[in-house]
């Protein structure tokens, strides 16, 4: 009977590389790949550590060459596939266009679903290979995906958007093992990767990803408006650089005074800000959705990669509209909600807006709808 074929995607890193390792000892006939992102001045690293160099980026010449050590370790062939074009198009363009609209994107979400389990799945099939393997920490069963067995590591929020039909086809060697267990096998297994410290930073973005923004966008100097009383109390730098829930650094004449930004209008140039309160919603709308189980009446939905999640109701589907059972901070459009039902992921979607503010402001601001009470 032939092996099953599987295209491993490592990133120079412990995970993929491990991931690789146990695919290989399971039996299976492994490929690895890269896929190259960065630019011709690729990002430099930002520490020196116990492990070695800390990089801000997980794609750099330096992880392809790791990558490269670990397969030749690992007596696999090896490919690095140029994907520069495919990530400017699917993935900087959009995260550049979200910014200037006044959102706050999650570009390793939409990565996933259009680059790793998109594109790369193409080219596994034109390989003649069965499945596409990833370190990720989350757990397959079936067709349903499960938050990884490592709470500190579990990455099942940002695959949201993985294609239903793709399932099937996604391995996910390491989703069942904690990160100590992973750095433990690679060490017993001679993996040049083993102690190799986390990346710190967005794979495309080289050094201060306000930097990159000022670069890419135009920004100017403009109003911080308090959204409850109308009254003009900062200036920022450019609204397109500040974010839903943002506390530091938003230029207020009074900064004793405890701000949130609550809303961003980069059309007028204008940043809003208010008391926690007013970053408080007890509900979402949502675009651009994904569902990979029919979603019951009752969810658990995770708003940002670190949030605990909170119960909430599906008052909608068409448009996508929940409330939550408790308030929760900081609801940014761009942002992903992921929806879960216990360890399981149902799917999830882009959030448009906050809904039902505490406060009583309306976040829509593309309509000019912030209204002062």
């Amino acid at each position: 009977m032939p092996k099953p074929k599987v295209l491993v995607a490592m990133s120079g890193g412990v995970d993929s590389s491990v991931s690789a390792y146990l695919l290989k000892e399971a039996g299976y006939e492994v490929v690895g790949a890269m896929m190259r992102f960065w630019p011709e001045e690729p990002p430099r690293p930002v520490l020196e550590g116990p492990g070695g160099r800390a990089w801000e980026s997980c794609c750099t010449p330096e992880a392809a060459y790791e990558a490269r050590r670990v397969a030749d370790l690992l007596g696999i062939p090896f490919y690095l596939l140029d994907y520069r074009e495919t990530f400017e198009e699917e993935i900087i363009q959009p995260f550049l266009k979200d910014y200037a609209q006044g959102r706050t994107p999650n570009p390793c979400a939409r990565c996933n679903t259009f680059v790793k389990f998109g594109a790369l799945l193409k080219q596994a099939r034109r390989l003649g290979l069965d499945h596409v393997a990833t370190g990720h920490y989350v757990r397959r069963e079936g067709e349903a995906l499960l938050r990884g067995i490592d709470p500190l590591k579990d990455q099942s929020y940002f695959l949201w958007g993985t294609p239903k039909e793709a399932l099937p086809h996604l391995l996910f060697p390491v989703g069942g093992m904690t990160k100590a267990e992973v750095r433990a096998l690679a060490e017993r297994a001679g993996l040049p990767t083993a102690r190799k410290p986390e990346s710190q930073n967005l794979c495309f973005v080289a050094g201060d990803l306000k930097a990159f923004l000022r670069e890419r966008l135009q920004v100017r100097p403009g109003p911080v408006v308090d959204a409850l009383t109308g009254e003009v109390v900062g200036e920022h730098q450019g609204a397109s650089l500040y974010t839903i829930g943002q506390r530091k650094g938003l230029g207020l004449y009074k900064p004793h005074l405890e701000r949130y930004v609550v809303g961003v209008d980069p059309l007028a140039n204008v940043v809003y800000v208010g008391p926690r309160e007013a970053a408080l919603w007890l509900g979402l709308e949502g675009e651009e959705a994904n569902l990979l189980a029919e979603l019951p009446e009752e969810v658990e939905v995770q708003v940002r990669y670190r949030t605990p999640p909170v119960r909430a109701q599906v008052e909608s589907l068409r448009p996508l509209r929940l409330r939550f059972a408790s308030p929760v901070f900081a609801v940014t459009p761009g942002q992903s909600a992921a929806f879960y039902q216990e360890e399981r992921l149902l799917g999830g979607a882009v959030i448009r807006r906050g809904i039902y503010n505490l406060a009583g402001l309306d976040q829509d601001l593309t309509e000019r709808a912030l209204t002062f009470s």
